[in-house]
């Protein structure tokens, strides 16, 4: 699907990329070469010490260019940072997708960038320099069209510069209905095969909504700073997708797990009192459903594997099947007492034993590329499908 040059057009119209082309991002932070997205506001940012986090937010996953054009080439200056980590090959996650008038047209890697490489078993890091590049689209339908090009899920990038053989201008207001979406690597898009390949981006297409992806790998926590920005963000529809990072986190028992879920949900219906919301659970994933964390990581042959070190005896801790039965208990329970636009969603009917038989998680944890597109097909189906929480 790469759409290379053919004829490079001699008289290019140069667009700075600003913060009135952005969709998806919550911050624009304006840098020397241009401006990078992120997807925390700067307050929250500065409010938390995880360098894992800041590094999640800032790969732009969800976000995109949106402009109209009548051009039928476009080209995007970009200092991108490719994330990998040492012994293992590279993730997919690095393309950059365009999409015109709603539909995938091509898919395009940055040339030049920088390489920041993780050493997960000593957690050292190592930051290679590299120049500015760019991504190039020809041949787009003649005509004026929307255009939209989706950012890379797993990489952060600088954006410098459109160039276009036709002036653009901010695409206007879709008036569609904008859906604001919370969960850990697999919702961030970890094996995506490219950044409309994401389980949301793939369900927001057909459910016809905007989509603002606050999924942060290894990060959905119920840190109060999320619910604070997902409360104050404007949407339209909500879903929180818990589990599987508060178990290989290891991060608390179970009498600290159900009032943080009330009081992150209580944070975000502080804002949003009638939204539709919807909590998910976790997807099937075996190694932790009766095993509690921790998690760590493995290598099997210049593979990554995971596993959980946790004792499966101890009642007080988490595992993904404790965190199913409390998550449907809190929220038929906040439905009794008035909440008639809560619902819960088990993540088994997205992705359960059937599907781990079929379509197995390669790493233990995370779906393939396959099991990721089965997964946002069925989140449409149940979310916004006829009788669906998020039905039109």
């Amino acid at each position: 699907m790469n759409s290379p040059l053919n004829d490079t057009p001699t008289d290019w119209i140069t667009t700075p990329v600003e913060a009135r082309f952005l969709r998806g991002a919550l911050d624009v932070e304006r840098t020397a070469l241009g401006v990078r997205p992120h997807r925390l506001p700067a307050r929250v940012r500065r409010q938390f010490p995880d360098p894992s986090l800041a590094m999640m937010e800032a790969q732009p996953s969800g976000v995109r260019i949106a402009f109209r054009t009548r051009a039928t080439a476009v080209e995007l200056d970009v200092l991108h940072t490719k994330t990998v980590y040492k012994g293992i090959p590279p993730l997919p996650g690095g393309a950059y997708d365009l999409v015109v008038d709603g539909r995938r047209a091509g898919r395009a890697e940055a040339s030049g960038g920088s390489v920041l490489t993780i050493d997960l078993a000593t957690q050292a890091v190592e930051n290679r320099p590299g120049p500015p590049g760019s991504v190039r689209f020809g041949a787009l339908p003649a005509g004026e069209k929307d255009v939209e090009i989706w950012l890379p899920n797993k990489e952060t990038a600088e954006l410098i510069a459109l160039r276009t053989d036709a002036p653009v201008e901010t695409a206007p207001d879709s008036g569609r209905r904008v859906w604001l979406h919370h969960g850990s690597s697999i919702s961030h898009g970890t094996n995506a095969e490219g950044p409309t390949g994401t389980w949301p981006a793939l369900a927001a297409a057909r459910g016809g909504v905007e989509l603002i992806n606050l999924g942060f790998g290894g990060n959905a926590l119920l840190d109060p700073f999320i619910a604070r920005t997902m409360r104050d963000t404007p949407a339209d529809l909500i879903s929180v997708k818990l589990g599987i990072n508060l178990v290989n986190h290891d991060l608390m028992r179970l009498r600290a797990f159900a009032p943080a879920v009330h009081g992150f949900l209580d944070t975000i219906r502080d804002g949003h009192p009638t939204a539709p919301l919807l909590v998910v659970s976790s997807v099937l994933c075996p190694i932790q459903e009766d095993t509690p964390g921790p998690g760590a990581a493995s290598f099997d042959g210049g593979k990554l594997r995971f596993r959980a070190l946790g004792d499966p005896s101890d009642p007080s801790r988490l595992t993904l099947r404790v965190i199913r039965e409390e998550l449907a208990r809190i929220v038929a329970q906040r439905v009794a007492d008035g909440d008639a636009n809560l619902h819960y969603l088990d993540g088994r009917e997205l992705y359960g034993e059937a599907d781990a038989a079929e379509l197995p998680l390669p790493d233990d944890i995370h779906p393939d590329a396959a099991g990721l597109r089965r997964i946002g097909e069925r989140f449409a189906e149940r979310a916004f499908g006829d009788g669906g929480p998020f039905a039109a």
